[in-house]
């Protein structure tokens, strides 16, 4: 038989692995899911491996290359379980972290009210060693060595071995950090150590700390998770493949070298990298399967023609919104990951604790509150049956009758009657009756969302009337009619295979790498050799990284972006940089690129004001190692003499609440695959598919587009069923 080459996207998360493999000759995609095991994710996601193999009648020998999406690192953060962290700094800047920005959250008036929450290495937790640089790397004092071995000695003695290092001016010049962490290696072997010359090399103190101690604080969880897997997945490759479980073994046992096989890990940037390199990354993993997502989205969304798209995608443990336009998710590189601010450059994602295993709770005041924390994958919410104590999302949605009374289209029973005795439980403490608990919890998780969505479009200058919302996740389009109203929003659109667009996103990237320096010049007094040497070095590092992932010269790619500002500002807006030799005429059109950019965002600039003058701040260079993209199929359409909708889609009915003031609607539930291009609906309606549940609240009609996307919106001039 000949041999097939199959792409396959894997995202793991907190509840659910989703898998979608993509056979690059013919362009079949087929999604499936399984469990997440927590315990060792990489159960699931072996089995996620075998299962779609299977489904294509394929083997370990016909896998090309896979690219997994993880939350790891996300859901570290986002839970706030770090564990015990060292910080190293230079001599009389201990208190950095304290210090910080000196902000105030919005919401809180002024610092009164605010009581500041833990940093992310308490000050007891903080050494410092003497030297100093200047702001171009000019050494001050050197490096003080019998001091940088006490400090390693101090933490090597109280058993912290997850260590951040960050040196004033560092990124000008690394030398006391590689210093600092040549004694670490030492004198102190089992730590784990992050310096930021190799995090970020750019300027700020506080940002450029906190991102490495990010880096430290999901170092270990990443570096264990990659290298189990990466192990796994080789296993299960060099088995024979008459021998692999749930193969057909339609050929000969042959063994399969899993040698030069391509094993991606999606980053923030959405971009990937190997497996073997982002061990030594794993800050650029923590919006790693969010940023699958998006990507996925932002291409479904172009092909829909759907321009302007805020996504939404709803898992076990989180939420997670971002802005697409033109198919492109933004990026900043001013994100946060829960509490943790990080400057790598990452999509514009904002993350809830909002998921489907997100615990309902009474806060000391007797609040109804929902999430952050999370029942995940194990022990679960309480339908789940595995020992769950306490209600969640996907309770209350099962108890409401939204979602059906099992999972993945049967193959996961769900206990209603222990939904709702744990929810009954909580109405009872709070004084409610049982929908109005119900209906409180979906409330607050659909607020929770929507001011997420508020983060990433409203605050940033955006309509939110100019923008449909595409909703993906096992969990993502349950609320999806509900935010229509809260937000006013176009309408939405649901993909095909919702809960596995994270995955397909995967299948869709190009291999990213970035890299900055902080280069701070005047523009009227730029030295133009300076800044191309700059670029020439970033893109050299950058083409050695592309070479090492297996990309020929040939092939390569390189994006430049810069960083600038009017002289007197506290921040950079960041604008496209073309290719070629840095000259006067290059340099006058970066700074009109800089004069457009701040007018679009600020509604004013200093193009004809000489007083004001243009800095240069950061240099930058993204190196891209170029993939294959699936296409779309379109959907068959509904013809005249196919069969009637309620023939092919409806499979039954039943009472579903979506207000408690209305109570229980008889309400049709209609199975996704027997839908077709052009059919038209009205709800009450529940559309069930494997991996996911879309209701249609009352007064809102769903239309399904020629790639198979139902498209929700506010009317009511489409079949009842």
């Amino acid at each position: 038989m000949t041999s097939r080459r199959i792409r396959i996207g894997i995202d793991t998360g907190g509840t659910f692995t989703d898998v979608v493999a993509l056979d690059e000759d013919s362009g079949e995609l087929v999604t499936t899911k399984t469990p997440s095991t927590p315990s060792n994710p990489a159960d699931g996601f072996i089995t996620g491996v075998r299962k779609v193999l299977d489904l294509m009648d394929a083997t370990g020998e016909d896998v090309t290359a896979v690219s997994h999406g993880t939350t790891v690192a996300t859901n570290k953060l986002l839970e706030g379980k770090v564990e015990r962290l060292g910080f190293i700094t230079t001599e009389g800047y201990e208190f950095i972290l304290e210090i910080a920005r000196q902000a105030v959250p919005d919401g809180y008036g002024n610092s009164y009210f605010w009581v500041k929450p833990p940093r992310i290495v308490p000050a007891d937790f903080v050494r410092t060693v003497g030297g100093r640089l200047d702001f171009e790397g000019n050494e001050i004092r050197p490096f003080d060595e019998t001091g940088a071995v006490e400090v390693a000695g101090w933490f090597r003695d109280r058993g912290i071995t997850t260590i951040g290092v960050c040196f004033l001016h560092s990124y000008a010049d690394d030398s006391h950090e590689l210093a600092m962490r040549d004694i670490l290696r030492r004198e102190h072997p089992e730590a784990v150590v992050s310096i930021s010359s190799e995090v970020l090399r750019e300027y700020r103190e506080y940002e450029r700390s906190m991102t490495t101690l990010v880096d430290a604080a999901v170092k270990p969880n990443v570096s264990r998770y990659v290298a189990n897997i990466h192990e796994r997945l080789d296993q299960f490759l060099t088995q024979p493949s008459g021998s692999v479980e749930g193969s057909r073994g339609r050929r000969p046992a042959t063994a399969v070298s899993p040698r030069g096989l391509p094993f991606y890990v999606m980053k923030s940037n959405g971009g990937v990298l190997s497996a073997d390199e982002v061990v030594h990354q794993p800050i650029t993993t923590v919006l790693s399967g969010p940023a699958a997502g998006a990507l996925g989205a932002g291409l479904i969304a172009k092909k829909a023609g759907f321009p302007k798209v805020l996504t939404c995608d709803g898992g076990g443990t989180s939420t997670d919104v971002s802005v697409v336009l033109d198919g492109e998710p933004t990026l900043t590189t001013e994100g946060t990951v829960g509490a943790y601010p990080s400057k790598i450059p990452m999509i514009d994602v904002v993350t809830v604790g909002a998921g489907g295993g997100s615990i309902a709770w009474i806060s000391p005041e007797g609040s109804l509150k929902v999430g952050p924390q999370s029942a995940g994958a194990d022990p679960g919410p309480l339908c789940y049956a595995k020992g769950g104590t306490e209600p969640t999302i996907t309770d209350a949605h099962v108890v409401l009758g939204r979602i059906p009374p099992h999972l993945l289209g049967g193959e996961i029973s769900l206990d209603v009657d222990a939904a709702r005795a744990g929810i009954e439980a909580l109405a009872g403490r709070l004084g409610l009756d049982f929908e109005r608990c119900a209906t409180g919890i979906l409330e607050i998780s659909a607020w929770n969302q929507a001011n997420a969505l508020r983060q990433v479009s409203v605050k940033r200058g955006l309509d939110v009337r100019d923008f449909m919302l595409t909703t993906f996740g096992g969990s993502g389009s349950l609320l999806a009619c509900r935010l229509v109203d809260i937000l006013g929003l176009a309408g939405v659109v649901v993909p095909q295979n919702p809960g596995n667009v994270s995955a397909f996103g995967l299948l869709t990237v190009d291999v990213k790498n970035d890299y900055v320096q902080t280069a701070v010049a005047r523009h009227a007094t730029l030295d133009h050799a300076a800044v191309q040497k700059t670029f020439d070095e970033l893109t050299h590092r950058a083409a050695h990284a592309l070479d090492a992932e297996g990309f020929t010269r040939d092939v390569h790619r390189y994006t430049r972006t810069v960083d600038l500002r009017y002289f007197g500002q506290a921040y950079e807006v960041r604008v496209p940089a073309a290719s070629g030799t840095i000259d006067e005429a290059y340099a006058a059109d970066v700074a009109a690129r800089f004069h457009d950019a701040h007018r679009a965002l600020y509604g004013y600039d200093f193009r004809d004001d000489p007083t004001q003058q243009v800095e240069w701040v950061n240099l930058r260079v993204t190196g891209i190692g170029p993939i294959t993209r699936p296409e779309l199929q379109e959907l068959s359409s509904a013809s005249a003499e196919a069969a009637a909708l309620a023939d092919r889609a409806l499979k039954s009915r039943r009472p579903v609440c979506f207000d408690a003031a209305d109570g229980y609607v008889d309400t049709g539930v209609l199975w996704r695959p027997g839908l077709r291009s052009g059919d038209t609906i009205q709800g009450p309606a529940i559309i069930e598919e494997f991996g996911s549940t879309i209701p249609i609240h009352p007064g809102f009609a769903l239309r399904v587009d020629d790639l198979g996307n139902l498209v929700i919106t506010r009317l009511t001039n489409s079949t009842e069923v």
